[in-house]
């Protein structure tokens, strides 16, 4: 394979996600945390190529990494495996080149993909679903349905990955969960999801539900639904409220908080997780770290998770 290395990218040579020693220096790491700088695919503000690098170094104040609900640390049982490599212009080319370098990851550690754009996703579902060999049941956070049948006139992109992914098969439309959805769109794709049998939990829907009490019904629905399948995590950072996460490249006013995204990881610790990706930080927007910070504690939640148990 070609070795596409760009100035952004992060080495493993450098400090990982939490410190964490390089892939190379801790190759048994039960999980791995590894960059997807890609943002070939953004309709409006790029820069999110810069994200996994950014998340990185917010994630460096956390310290020893001891969760305040749960007392265990990621560390010691996390790699950072570094950016993938990958072209920097063609989707197809990136898709090809990320395939099989994620199916390889995968295949040996839990990982965790920090993004990138969210047209990253639709090439790890393709690698997941190959090695579960079953479609997939999946969490997506985010401001967007992502269920558009083109994106600005091409085919494919970061809002069209849910619909290729039902299309395909990846995952099972009756165990999609789609949180924090808000933007415009027409009821056709807004309601793709729910449709075809799936959840969606409208921004509107969670206004005013923060703590464990408040969204106990949500909770619940979630945890019953998905309960023992295979489930996959993708989180775009644009779920949350601009005035919690500015540094994005498609804001969108009247979004979640991040007290209700901790909130949901947290009590949804005990489904059965396979992975999970963050996309769309993109630092070139943020300010004063507001949108890697927010990511780097989802990031450490969840891992925190899986070492819980």
């Amino acid at each position: 394979m070609a070795d596409y290395t760009f100035a952004f990218q992060t080495s493993t040579t450098h400090a990982g996600f939490l410190k964490a020693p390089s892939l190379e220096a801790s190759p048994d790491a039960p999980y791995v945390i590894a960059g997807i700088p890609w943002d070939g695919c953004v309709t409006n503000r790029p820069g999110t190529r810069f994200g996994p690098y950014e998340i990185r170094r917010s994630s460096h104040m956390l310290c020893d990494g001891t969760h305040t609900l749960w007392p265990v640390s990621p560390l010691g049982h996390i790699a950072d495996a570094g950016d993938l490599t990958l072209p920097n212009t063609s989707l197809e080319r990136m898709r090809e080149a990320l395939m099989p370098q994620a199916s390889a990851l995968l295949a040996k550690h839990h990982m965790v993909w920090l993004g990138g754009d969210h047209s990253i996703t639709l090439p790890l579902l393709r690698a997941y679903r190959a090695h579960h060999g079953r479609p997939l049941a999946i969490v997506h956070f985010d401001a967007h349905c992502d269920t558009w049948t083109d994106h600005f006139g091409e085919p494919s992109g970061h809002g069209t990955w849910v619909h290729e992914a039902i299309s395909e098969g990846l995952i099972d439309p009756r165990l999609t969960v789609q949180v924090g959805i808000r933007s415009s769109a027409e009821k056709s794709t807004a309601e793709y999801v729910r449709d075809r049998g799936g959840l969606i939990y409208t921004s509107r829907d969670l206004r005013g539900l923060v703590n464990r009490t408040q969204l106990q019904s949500v909770i619940d629905e979630v945890r019953t639904r998905l309960a023992g399948e295979p489930v996959y995590l993708t989180l775009d950072i644009d779920c949350l409220d601009p005035a919690y996460a500015p540094g994005t490249g498609t804001p969108e006013p009247g979004g979640m908080s991040s007290s209700q995204v901790l909130t949901l990881l947290e009590e949804w610790v005990d489904l059965n997780w396979i992975g999970m990706d963050l996309s769309e930080v993109s630092p070139p927007y943020d300010h004063a770290q507001l949108t890697s910070n927010a990511a780097a504690h989802f990031v450490w939640t969840y891992l925190c998770g899986r070492v819980r148990g």
